[in-house]
Order: C-alpha cells, then structure tokens, then sequence
C-alpha cells in the first residue's frame, strides 16, 4: 500500500476526530484544503494507474468531495464541516445505486477481484450485497444527518467516528457469515 493510500485511508477514518480536535484552533478552510489535496492526489493516481474498480466511481466520488470543499471553503463555518459523513453516505448510495442499474454491480466488481470466474448465481448475490448496503447508506446517513444538524461536536464524533464504525464492520461479518452459509448449501 503507497504512502498515498494510507494517508487517504487515515484521513477518511480519522476525520470525525480530526474535526473534533481542531475546531476553534484550525480554520475550516485549512482541513478543507488538506482533504482536496489527499483525495485529489489519490483520484489522479488511481485515474491514471486505472486501477480499482471500473467505471466513474472515482471521478464522482473527487467530485462530490470537490463540492463539500466549495462550500465549506466559501462558508468557512465548522459546522458545514459535520456534513461530511451525510455527504459521503449518499455518494455511496449512488454509486451502489447506479451500479444496480448499469452492472457490474459494486459489490460484484470486488468479488471478481477474487473469484474473475463468478457464477450466475454468486452475481445474483452480489447484487443483493450492493442494495442492503444501500439501505445501510441511507440508515447511516440518516443518523449522521441527524447529529449534524443537532450540533453536538461530542456526539456527532462519537457516533461517526465510533459507531457507524462499528455498524460497519457488524454488516461485514453479517454478510461474511450468510455468503459461508449461502455458499455451503
């Protein structure tokens, strides 16, 4: 994993606390900047390396996050700034969504990583992968939004960089332990 990779995926985990540690001692302007500089350098990276999975997944993803840094940038306000997970949980519920329609699906290209040869079946099941973690998405950012617009700075880290976390990882093993099942039958 590149030193690249790991910042992004440091950043995107950290965020919550990130945020929590530095308002009132660090314009939003400044974090703003940090996070287009990271997710900007990555999307570059994987464009032309072309790597990961296929279609406009990245490019939608820099720019939802390209807008996020717009508005917070204008408004420089550290409460825009609790809106990043809201942000963040509906561009995966539209690129899942989008890729229901238009296959692979997401959950399937990252199975093909592993299985290229995935049965009619396995497809058939990536498919329902991709729509519960859509439900996910819209429960999780549901919760996010909520304590967003509550304010709470204790909370909403707690929850977004703590829990849904943990939500996260409670849907991967749920879905590790029906494929075993699924798979054994």
């Amino acid at each position: 994993m590149t030193l690249l990779n790991v910042a992004f995926y440091a950043l995107t985990i950290a965020y919550p606390f990130i945020v929590y540690l530095t308002l009132g001692r660090l314009e939003p302007r400044i974090l703003v900047l940090i996070l287009v500089v990271v997710y900007g350098t990555r999307y570059l990276v994987v464009r032309r390396r072309s790597a990961g999975l296929k279609g406009p997944y990245a490019a939608w993803v820099f720019f939802g996050l390209a807008s996020f840094a717009v508005i917070v940038f204008a408004m420089n306000s550290s409460a825009t700034l609790l809106y990043y997970p809201v942000l963040i949980n509906l561009i995966l519920f539209v690129l899942f969504g989008y890729s229901l329609l238009h296959p692979p699906s997401v959950i399937e290209q990252i199975a093909r990583m592993r299985e290229p040869d995935l049965p009619a079946s396995g497809v058939a099941y990536t498919r329902k992968v991709t729509f519960a973690w859509q439900i996910f998405f819209v429960i999780n950012g549901s919760i996010a939004l909520a304590t967003a617009m509550r304010g709470d700075v204790p909370l909403w880290s707690m929850y977004n960089g703590f829990i849904a976390y943990l939500l996260m990882g409670a849907m991967f093993l749920i879905e590790y332990l029906i494929r075993r099942r699924v798979r054994a039958a």
